[in-house]
């Protein structure tokens, strides 16, 4: 069972479910001001059982939650957690995805290697969203919390881009290259990324701020890009550099 927290994150958990999954969906409420009545009225409308609660229950809830979603502001939502067969965090399955992305002409993926802070993870997808990023492609290792955490931190955008835990990366990024994604890795190394015109279907790789994208996997592109810098320090904030990125990679296609 997931527990949604923040108001952003769980209008977009119900905006985003299905006629199906609404049925595993409960809202539990305390307060009733103008924004948990609105949410309400949204999950109302949907057909999603709604429970009035007390905060000592609210906060009961959750207790199990990281410290820094337990600021529940009068109101959780609790979803059934659907997992595919193989263990990802989206009901969705990286062949679904590709399966999916075979009937577009073009097709954006990132993948996060060796990104272990849930907050990153979880502004990445949203600037993924912002993007039109396909599905964001993550190891499968997070803690029991982490999906909460990233829900919270993308601002729910985690109910719009599948976020699939896949048990090697590098077979995974094999697997797009057949299914003729062009692989390009973030790295300090590579080339200024205004200069590159970039193919229609894309796999991005981001690795971890000190230790960047793993060898293996860095053997797996097909080029590497960097975002020309003048600070003193060595690198951007990862999830910032995503969002960078992913601008640059828009812009130069054109959509």
């Amino acid at each position: 069972m997931i527990i949604i927290s923040g108001f952003h994150s769980i209008e977009e958990r119900l905006r985003a479910s299905t006629a199906e999954e609404r049925s595993g969906i409960t809202l539990y409420y305390a307060k009733s001001g103008p924004r948990v009545k609105k949410i309400i009225a949204q999950a109302g409308q949907l057909g999603v059982r709604c429970i009035q609660s007390s905060d000592a229950q609210l906060d009961s809830m959750a207790s199990s939650l990281p410290e820094s979603l337990r600021a529940h502001r009068g109101i959780l939502l609790t979803a059934e957690k659907k997992e595919s067969a193989k263990g990802s965090v989206s009901s969705i399955s990286i062949e679904e995805i590709f399966a999916a992305v075979r009937k577009k002409e073009s097709a954006l993926i990132l993948m996060a290697d060796s990104i272990t802070d849930p907050h990153n993870i979880g502004a990445i997808v949203r600037s993924a969203d912002q993007f039109g990023v396909d599905a964001v492609i993550v190891p499968q290792r997070h803690s029991a919390g982490d999906s909460e955490i990233i829900a919270k931190i993308s601002a729910g955008a985690t109910a719009w881009v599948p976020l699939i835990e896949v048990p090697n990366l590098v077979r995974t990024a094999e697997q797009c290259k057949k299914e003729g994604f062009w692989v390009y890795g973030a790295d300090a190394s590579g080339e200024p990324i205004g200069k590159l015109s970039f193919p229609q279907k894309i796999l991005l790789i981001l690795g971890s701020e000190g230790s960047g994208i793993a060898r293996l996997l860095k053997n797996c592109c097909d080029s590497l890009i960097a975002i020309p810098t003048r600070g003193k320090l060595d690198s951007l904030n990862v999830s910032v550099a995503a969002g960078i990125l992913l601008y640059e990679i828009r812009r130069s296609l054109g959509v």
